[in-house]
């Protein structure tokens, strides 16, 4: 079940999966993927203006820097893929949901999560330096 118009969506999925992102229909494609080994960017996307305007631009900003490797890129739909989208926050133990949101996991494990909060009036920029501030400061721990 999904709450949006699939020609609505389209073009926002599109933005990541232009990029290089799988995006994930179904839980347990999202379960095999998150469990691959290596570093992972898994970014739930959503048809907000914070996604609109800092998410889908900041991550893709991100993404050209060259000191960021990641092994796997994937996305889920908020608001669409229901069931993806539950399975991918199930590795976010104790956050609360919220669109959108970009996790950084090594090896199926939680290193950083940047909620809501962390793109809402935020410029592409801003995000990612964020993103890449919180890969380094996660694979240094790691």
């Amino acid at each position: 079940m999904s709450n949006y118009p699939e020609h609505m969506v389209a073009p926002m999925r599109e933005e990541l999966t232009q990029i290089g992102f799988e995006h994930l229909m179904a839980a347990p494609a999202v379960e095999q993927a998150l469990e691959r080994p290596g570093t992972t960017l898994l970014v739930v996307n959503s048809v907000c203006g914070c996604a609109a305007a800092g998410a889908r631009p900041g991550v893709a900003l991100a993404l050209k820097d060259p000191g960021l490797k990641f092994d796997h890129l994937v996305t889920v739909f908020a608001g669409m893929e229901q069931e993806a989208t539950r399975a991918a926050r199930e590795y976010f133990e104790g956050a609360a949901p919220s669109s959108p949101q970009a996790a950084i996991l090594k090896d199926g494990q939680l290193l950083h999560l940047l909620q809501r909060t962390d793109f809402l009036g935020r410029e592409p920029g801003e995000i990612a330096e964020a993103i890449t501030h919180a890969y380094k400061q996660a694979l240094s721990k790691a």
